[in-house]
């Protein structure tokens, strides 16, 4: 939503709303996601929707860039000039054209996500006790590296094949979806 407005409005908007973004950008995610959950209360739930909160600023750059281009394109000068509305417009002429590389950037946004969301449970702030987390998981046997270091290995390596194939999805998709590949592909 703030990709969206920054990029169709332009001008204050766009300057407040990525200023706002680029605070929280700079910020490390980890950080910003034990204060949320520090100020939500440490479980599960609100571990999620730290992460989630985290990470709604890479969305939105993506979104603005994708915008700012599509925005000048004919059909959406067409559908101006029909005299459709900017919420008709956003949402109905833009939007479908910017999935594509939200989409990417999900697929390869979930591994990093994965991992914060199991890094908050390792420091206590993310799953409770009992609750089947990986993260969780790896600070029940943390103190039997030592004795018994097997015992890392399943939730270690779920953690890292999920997150590999994530990244690997992720690649896989914008080499399909980005439109200059297909236009590289065509020209050799």
């Amino acid at each position: 939503f703030f990709g969206l407005m920054a990029g169709y409005y332009g001008g204050w908007v766009d300057n407040v709303l990525m200023r706002i973004l680029d605070m929280i950008l700079a910020l490390p995610s980890i950080l910003l996601a034990i204060v949320i959950v520090t100020i939500l209360g440490a479980n599960l739930t609100n571990a999620i929707v730290a992460v989630s909160i985290v990470y709604i600023p890479q969305y939105a750059r993506i979104l603005r860039a994708t915008v700012l281009k599509i925005k000048e394109l004919e059909f959406v000068l067409a559908a101006k000039s029909v005299g459709a509305s900017d919420w008709h417009i956003i949402f109905v002429v833009i939007v479908p054209n910017c999935l594509a590389p939200l989409i990417v950037q999900s697929t390869l946004g979930m591994g990093a996500a994965i991992l914060d969301a199991a890094g908050l449970s390792f420091l206590g702030l993310g799953a409770k006790v009992g609750e089947p987390e990986w993260g969780l998981m790896l600070r029940d046997h943390f103190t039997l590296i030592r004795q018994a270091p097997w015992t890392v290995l399943a939730p270690g390596g779920a953690i890292f094949a999920i997150v590999l194939g994530f990244n690997l999805l992720g690649d896989a998709l914008r080499d399909v979806l980005d439109p200059m590949n297909s236009l590289t592909k065509l020209s050799h």
